[in-house]
């Protein structure tokens, strides 16, 4: 239970540097940025695997750089149904995945190494 929260708080961070970083997103607080952590978690879950599927000739055609406006759309999807969570534009949604995985992945990192969990020991307690 704790890991849980302590990751939807790290969630919810990379939410707010990604909207502080990058221009067109802006974001009205914690509690917008509470919300939108696990709406993101829902959004990648259910509706990205069936734009991916559902866009699979794009994919095809593109070799693989249409993922990126899935991506956005995913994004975009989550600022319209997050209250305080403003995307302006298709170009802040693209920016703003880019940047979202790449913070999530660094606080990721770092709340790994300081609370030394790691991959094996996770699938050790499983």
């Amino acid at each position: 239970m704790l890991q849980f929260l302590l990751t939807w708080v790290v969630s919810a961070l990379g939410v707010l540097v990604t909207a502080w970083v990058v221009p067109g997103l802006s974001i009205a607080g914690i509690t917008s940025a509470l919300i939108a952590a696990p709406l993101f978690g829902v959004v990648n879950a259910i509706v990205k695997p069936i734009l991916v599927v559902l866009t699979l000739p794009l994919t095809i055609l593109s070799l693989g750089l249409f993922l990126l406006v899935v991506n956005a759309i995913a994004f975009g999807l989550v600022g319209y149904f997050t209250p305080g969570f403003h995307v302006d534009g298709f170009f802040a949604a693209l920016f703003g995945s880019f940047m979202l995985s790449l913070v999530s992945s660094l606080l990721d990192r770092t709340m790994t190494s300081l609370t030394g969990d790691s991959e094996e020991s996770a699938i050790e307690r499983v």
